[in-house]
């Protein structure tokens, strides 16, 4: 082991890392050469078939939130993580390709932003495009700050130089191809993901004696106070572990309002981030397949990664003794033992050599994935939504690809920066999910209810808007934890609870404004609102004729009932 790493890497390990890395970089120089426009650069030319934009829309979202912080939260919290995956994202993603995916594509908007200008005007579409490029530059942060936990790890460098290199890596090839380097790059990563943290998963069962042996384990600990109650980290519902709310019918309340419902419809419906992905297809049907296909190996991450968390939390000195009370220090780095670092551990303690290299590579992978993703996004709101619409307008096509690169490295450069902030947080996935509540929650009860009742007005778009982040914001600094030490504990609801009552507040605070607001304003012409508001939008608009002659595996609805009855049967049975 090199003085001052955690990873005992050797030669096999780093030929496996580079092998990787010069893949990388050369789809990022191939992809380059089809980019010859904006919207090449920015939505891949709208050619690509939903099998790749598919698994790329699993892979955007499979970074720091799928991998580090999944794992942490298995960890701490146990079999209750997994609604993050079978209610809090499942339906929603089947919601979007079957409902919402039609009026994103049949309008040929760039982003969600410039959506909400043509249904609501300049008022929403500002506040929507400045509180997502914030979001973007935020979440993109921990996905880097992950990253360099990783290289610190590996190498032993200062966490300043692994921030700056894993950043260097993921400019690069987002810069030289856009957003076909972006996914192209993300259906690679999901495979080497899944090669990486399988492994891992199969040998930790084994050391643990498969899932029998992880239960006792886990009963045991939690005997001795380790973590909640055992029937709390092993069976989901009703889910106190993760809700944090000790009443199990509120807890059931949160979870399906607040998760289920606000975060994850707010988050897989209006987040450009994935939307952006479905968006790059040939044509309105593939658009639509795209987040069904994406649900199916969806639903199965959670044993790749909340899986290894609990595993981690009994089999590794350091974590088990953190979960049970303990504050241990942290191995060549140092620092203080967090959560975050269960799969670190854990890879540490239980994979040879070849394959710990490709687990760090798939790691690796996951976080520029994640990286990758808000920036390719960040960088097409800021330059259509933002430059092109309130700073330069009318310019040549040319100039705003260059914006959209310059765009690129500015953000990259502001990520480092909220990489450090991110650091302060024991388990990322409360901070991530506190983020969700801030900008997704609003936006998706602006959203839904603009396109279903057409009498929403301009102003309640903004105001509701407006009111609904500045609550969320008011309920997280508020409650126990939710901010860390600026938070003032006035509300007994810490961690995802308080993110839970933060998303809910701001959905609530939203929906009521707006539809007070537009009762006293004045809406658009109904002439302005075709395919904008289900309504006034003609089937024909919402559909693809196409559809009606292919096999059911290639049907939207179909193809959607198979995903949901799945997800059912999974629910059930855990």
């Amino acid at each position: 082991m090199m003085a001052g790493t955690l990873i005992d890497a050797h030669l096999v390990d780093y030929a496996i890392l580079a092998l990787y890395f010069g893949f990388v970089l050369s789809i990022g120089l191939l992809a380059r050469r089809h980019v010859s426009n904006s919207v090449d650069f920015f939505l891949s030319g709208r050619s690509l078939p939903a099998w790749v934009t598919g698994l790329a829309f699993i892979s955007a979202n499979l970074g720091a939130v799928e991998i580090m912080g999944m794992s942490a939260s298995g960890a701490e919290f146990g079999l209750p993580t997994v609604h993050y995956f079978w209610v809090g994202a499942i339906p929603a993603m089947l919601f979007l390709g079957v409902v919402m995916m039609p009026f994103y594509y049949g309008s040929k908007v760039r982003s969600v932003p410039e959506f909400m200008l043509r249904r609501f005007g300049p008022g929403a579409h500002l506040v929507n495009a400045i509180s997502f490029a914030l979001a973007q530059l935020l979440i993109a942060g921990v996905n880097l700050y992950l990253l360099g936990t990783i290289v610190r790890a590996l190498l032993g460098w200062p966490l300043s130089v692994a921030l700056l290199v894993a950043a260097a890596v993921v400019l690069s090839y987002i810069t030289l191809g856009g957003l076909s380097a972006a996914i192209y790059n993300e259906v690679l990563q999901f495979f080497v993901i899944v090669a990486a943290l399988l492994p891992l998963t199969l040998i930790g069962l084994h050391r643990v004696g498969w899932w029998g042996g992880l239960t006792d384990k886990i009963t045991q600990a939690a005997a001795e106070g380790a973590g909640p109650p055992a029937e709390q980290q092993l069976e989901s519902w009703p889910g106190q572990a993760l809700s944090g709310i000790d009443n199990p019918v509120l807890s059931v309340i949160g979870i399906v309002f607040g998760l289920g419902f606000v975060l994850s419809f707010g988050y897989w419906t209006t987040n450009f981030v994935e939307v952006q992905r479905a968006m790059a297809t040939n044509s309105i049907s593939a658009a639509r397949r795209t987040p069904i296909i994406g649900a199916f190996p969806k639903m199965f991450i959670p044993f790749i990664t909340i899986v290894p968390g609990m595993i981690a939390a009994v089999l590794v000195t350091e974590i088990a003794d953190l979960k049970g009370g303990g504050k241990p220090e942290g191995v060549a780095t140092g620092a203080a033992v967090t959560y975050n670092d269960s799969l670190l551990y854990l890879m540490r303690d239980l994979l040879p050599n070849g394959l710990l290299g490709l687990a760090i590579t798939g790691l690796l992978a996951a976080f520029m994935a994640g990286m990758a993703a808000n920036i390719s996004a960040f960088n097409t709101v800021f330059s259509f939504d933002l430059w092109q619409g309130y700073v330069v307008k009318d310019r040549e096509d040319d100039y705003y690809l260059k914006i959209g690169r310059i765009a690129t490295v500015v953000a990259t450069l502001v990520a480092i920066g909220t990489a450090t902030f991110a650091a302060s947080f024991s388990n990322i996935m409360s901070y991530l999910q506190t983020l969700f509540g801030f900008f997704n929650a609003p936006l998706f009860a602006t959203f839904i209810l603009g396109m279903f009742w057409k009498r929403m007005t301009p102003t309640a778009g903004w105001v509701g808007l407006v009111a609904g982040t500045l609550s969320a914001v008011l309920v997280a600094f508020l409650s126990e934890d939710a901010f860390g030490s600026f938070s003032v504990g006035l509300i007994p609801v810490g961690g995802q609870g308080a993110a839970f009552l933060a998303a809910s507040t701001a959905f609530v605070v939203d929906i009521a404004l707006s539809l007070v607001v537009s009762m006293v304003t004045r809406p658009k012409p109904v002439d302005q609102l075709r395919g904008l508001v289900y309504s006034e939008t003609p089937v024909d608009e919402r559909t693809d004729p196409e559809e009606a002659s292919a096999p059911w595996y290639r049907r939207t609805v179909p193809l959607a009932g198979v995903a949901l009855v799945m997800v059912i049967v999974l629910n059930v049975a855990f």
